[in-house]
């Protein structure tokens, strides 16, 4: 059964070379794009959704690599309330008009692999003449996202720059316009000022006042807590592994989406540090970061939950190479997956529980890390996620 097991990860990495998620919003004209958000169904689960806005010209690299980084230990962050709420993350990256685009958008989803995907072919470039295009994107961070429309959700824009707007655009929606209809919506927008660029702090402190938010000043490469544990080889290794556990299934449509998961999964592996891939093996096994890992139609776990029978698949509709088993060799299949997953996401617990322990300590040992990027959004978060009943009782955050 073993070797069966194997031959289903094999196919599903072949199968994932399929191009990677090519949704791209781009804006590249005048006027910022407007796209009629969809909105998501209102749940009883306590949902944070946040959408990072973050400046790609040229003088933003450092940063840009620490958010490469660090994504993952904010996800974390965030899931360790006690309610374990969604996570939910999007992204806006921008620029200026004349450079390779103004905005993209990446559109909030709990699949955070995708998003991480799209997030490492960000490079800084661009720019070079003091003011971005601030405007368009905060206006696209508001109207091009799907923000959900509930009560019990958290809904945070984190603007992360280092130059002011363009104000002289007179096609332009100026940010005090589009912070009015941020309000409307219950989005709390915060702005995170990298260097010291005198003609930025002004705007920046008066964007996250008018967006009820916060307003922070890092270094320009951000201060991202970066450091290396004895934890993170084994870590990223059985997080390769409790990824081959995965079992998709469904309709042509579905396992077409399915495999730009995987694609997305196996870029990461390729091109992560081997701390962002331990950093993403905690995340993936706490109870928000079970979605990610799965992601829509896992047999497993769909079997598990009572959402499905596996006699009641079609068997097209199996994964592939399961298609011509008996029954009893499908369902054993299954039984050993489940058992190999839940045997790596204990290994991944405990581990992640001596890492976090060892991080505490060597923080400790260099004086605290108040300053840091990782410090000033656990404290936005904490302190303003209390408002749908988030509760957080950690000091400081999973670095």
């Amino acid at each position: 059964m073993t070797s069966k097991l194997i031959a289903l990860a094999l196919f599903s990495a072949t199968a994932a070379t399929v191009s990677l998620f090519q949704a791209d919003q781009t804006g590249g004209g005048t006027n910022p794009a407007t796209h009629p958000p969809i909105t998501a169904v209102a749940g009883e689960q306590s949902r944070i959704e946040v959408v990072f806005v973050l400046d790609t010209t040229g003088s933003m690299g450092g940063l840009i690599q620490a958010a490469k980084e660090k994504i993952w230990s904010i996800a974390t962050t965030m899931a360790s309330a006690q309610s374990a709420p969604e996570i939910r993350m999007g992204l806006v990256a921008y620029r200026d008009r004349g450079d390779e685009y103004v905005t993209r958008v990446v559109d909030l989803s709990n699949d955070l692999d995708t998003m991480y995907a799209r997030l490492m072919d960000l490079q800084a470039n661009g720019g070079g003449d003091g003011p971005e295009s601030v405007n368009q994107a905060l206006h696209d961070a508001v109207h091009s996202i799907s923000w959900s429309q509930d009560d019990n959700t958290y809904k945070v824009v984190f603007l992360i720059g280092d130059a002011p707007p363009h104000m002289d655009y007179p096609d332009d929606i100026k940010y005090p316009v589009t912070l009015d209809a941020a309000r409307e919506r219950d989005i709390i927008v915060n702005a995170i000022q990298c260097g010291q660029h005198g003609g930025t702090t002004p705007q920046w402190q008066q964007i996250a006042q008018l967006g009820n938010g916060r307003y922070f000043q890092v270094e320009q490469a951000g201060s991202a807590v970066a450091i290396h544990t004895p934890y993170d080889d084994e870590l990223a290794s059985i997080s390769a592994e409790l990824d081959e556990t995965r079992l998709y299934y469904g309709d042509r449509e579905a396992k077409e989406k399915q495999q730009r998961k995987i694609a997305a999964t196996r870029k990461l592996h390729a091109e992560s540090s081997v701390p962002s891939l331990a950093r993403r093996a905690t995340f993936n096994a706490s109870a928000s970061g079970s979605t990610n890992l799965l992601g829509e139609g896992e047999l497993v776990d769909d079997i598990a939950s009572g959402r499905v029978e596996l006699s009641g698949i079609a068997s097209d509709d199996l994964p592939e190479p399961m298609q011509d088993m008996h029954l009893e060799e499908q369902e054993a299949l299954v039984t050993e997956t489940a058992e190999r997953r839940k045997e790596l996401q204990d290994r991944i617990q405990a581990l992640s529980v001596k890492r976090s322990e060892y991080l505490r300590k060597k923080v400790e040992e260099t004086g605290g890390a108040r300053d840091s990027l990782d410090d000033k959004i656990y404290r936005a978060v904490r302190e303003q996620s209390a408002s749908v009943g988030l509760h957080y009782e950690a000091d400081t955050p999973d670095y």
